[in-house]
């Protein structure tokens, strides 16, 4: 299932889940069944939900079947009112949701739509959008991404390769700031060679 969270799930997911916790307490509560009794079970179930994520994967059919679609929700700013009858959503829970995402009025939307996940993606019409750099015509600099290279006197040498850096370079910032890599608590670094170093508390 990767890394989502509860709210992420697939519906065919979430029964899994319930399915392995309520497997996996059976030979817990009860001492005189055997361990592969619940083991055996799971080992299936995880069988399961891994063809069928290839298959959903693999065929928008089966997906389509299992999961269900998107539905569009709020077409070119108007409200439709059948899908919504369909999926059995109240106002209420349209504004709501709406409401998550910072929208505070249903004139401002263009189109909305219903995830499969049950969370609403909204997109503002073009005069309620905040205007961006390109709009404004203004040049800013990149961004670049701070990653972690020493956590409590530790080395990330991971990160440092993120950053396109190396130990000899570390060696010799710490070197210049006299500091004992014991001494650091956190030090952030990115591509720029631009860093951060925050100290252990005596």
């Amino acid at each position: 299932m990767g890394k989502r969270q509860i709210s992420e799930l697939e519906t065919s997911e979430l029964v899994i889940t319930f399915l392995i916790s309520d497997i996996a307490s059976i030979p817990m509560q009860n001492s005189s069944q055997p361990l592969v009794s619940g083991l055996i079970p799971i080992a299936v179930l995880v069988c399961l939900e891994i063809v069928m994520s290839i298959l959903m994967m693999k065929n928008s059919k089966f997906r389509r079947l299992t999961c269900g679609s998107s539905v569009l929700v709020i077409n070119d700013g108007k409200l439709n009112q059948k899908e919504l009858q369909k999926m059995r959503m109240s106002i209420d829970d349209l504004y709501g949701q709406l409401r998550q995402m910072n929208v505070f009025s249903i004139e401002d939307v263009a189109f909305a739509v219903m995830e499969t996940n049950g969370k609403l993606s909204v997109l503002k019409k073009s005069e309620k959008q905040p205007p961006d750099a390109s709009t404004l015509g203004i040049t800013v600099p990149e961004t670049t991404l701070d990653f972690v290279v020493i956590t409590d006197g530790e080395i990330n040498d991971f990160s440092l390769s993120l950053c396109k850096l190396n130990r000899d370079w570390l060696d010799g910032i710490l070197q210049g700031k006299n500091i004992n890599i014991d001494e650091i608590f956190i030090m952030t670094a990115n591509k720029d060679k631009k860093f951060n170093i925050i100290k252990k508390e005596k």
